[in-house]
């Protein structure tokens, strides 16, 4: 399988702050790889970091063989790598359809077919188009935020917390809606609730205190109780 983004011992300081002490791990294209870790181990940080906007002090950024690390964020974007925050950064005073405008890079009939799958997938974001985003829920904040980041032709898509402050029903909706987004883009998502993680992630990844410390495939996750109680605070 082919890697698309090697993150080789990345360490990241925000102010005086030393975040990142050594952060590796890879992607393989068709995955969804979670970052997984307790509150304050540096996960979105991580993200932060392949994005440009926590610029790394040591180690490697490779995005198809190519090193990333150096570049401004809107050139990493162009790259062809989107990004959700764990705030969703959705723009309130916008109608959806003027969210999506804004998004998109290249208004072409491939950007407008992906436009129109997301939103099938998405939608409550077809029956509130005309209305301004910070009149929707949260989970439905989060269904156009993530589906922004889908619409430009992206091979990998950065998610950081989908499930937060969402309730169990939307939740699920979520998950269900990763799920068929996962046959389609390569996704790196990080997620507390291991219900959501362990769903939809191939791949793990744990950070404790700014560093990797473990890896291996979801599935073994799941029934190693040892580990996630260790670095995760799951009895």
């Amino acid at each position: 399988m082919t890697t698309l983004l090697n993150v080789e011992q990345i360490e990241t300081y925000i102010g005086q702050y030393h975040i990142l002490q050594g952060v590796t791990f890879e992607v393989r294209m068709g995955e969804v790889t979670v970052l997984l870790g307790r509150n304050g181990a540096g996960k979105t940080t991580t993200l932060r970091s392949l994005m440009g906007l926590n610029p790394i002090s040591k180690g490697k950024i490779l995005f198809k063989g190519e090193e990333i690390h150096s570049l401004p964020t809107y050139e990493i974007a162009r790259k062809g790598i989107g990004y959700v925050p764990e705030d969703q950064g959705v723009f309130p005073h916008l109608t959806i359809e003027e969210n999506f405008k804004l998004a998109i890079q290249k208004p072409d009939e491939a950007t407008l077919a992906r436009q129109e799958w997301i939103v099938d997938l998405f939608p409550d974001l077809k029956t509130f188009w005309k209305k301004h985003a910070g009149l929707l829920s949260g989970g439905q904040k989060q269904m156009l935020a993530i589906a922004r980041a889908y619409v430009n032709d992206n091979q990998l898509l950065l998610i950081d917390e989908p499930s937060k402050g969402l309730a169990p029903i939307v939740v699920e909706k979520v998950i269900r809606s990763l799920h068929e987004m996962k046959k389609r883009v390569t996704v790196v998502l990080v997620e507390q609730n291991f219900h959501m993680a362990s769903a939809i992630g191939d791949r793990y990844y744990i950070i404790d205190d700014g560093m990797s410390v473990h890896t291996g495939m979801m599935e073994e996750l799941k029934t190693n109780e040892k580990l996630k109680k260790e670095y995760l605070g799951i009895a």
